[in-house]
């Protein structure tokens, strides 16, 4: 299983469309075979920080996500246009 969180600030302006952004990355992702789970959220009392929880079965999974047609245009050619700052926290789950 490869767990990861990505933290990303916005601009207050952009708030909108990330939020539409987000709801047809999140739809198009959780239909993707390797996806066990990814659920954007926007952090309680900090209006420009989305946190992303995802979760794929494998590294191969992971890949293919990266590569949809949909990744590209709402991530690279959405998200990461309007960024301000990104971080990534790899995790191992406990048990």
């Amino acid at each position: 299983m490869v767990s990861f969180t990505v933290r990303m600030r916005f601009a207050d302006e952009d708030r909108h469309a990330i939020s539409d952004i987000l709801e047809k990355l999140a739809a198009a992702s959780r239909q993707e075979p390797g996806c066990v789970s990814y659920i954007p959220h926007w952090v309680e009392g900090d209006p420009t920080t989305v946190v992303i929880y995802e979760q794929y079965k494998d590294d191969a999974s992971l890949d293919a996500h990266r590569a949809t047609p949909h990744f590209q245009q709402y991530a690279i050619g959405g998200l990461y246009q309007l960024m301000r700052e990104r971080a990534v926290e790899n995790l191992t789950a406990v048990i």
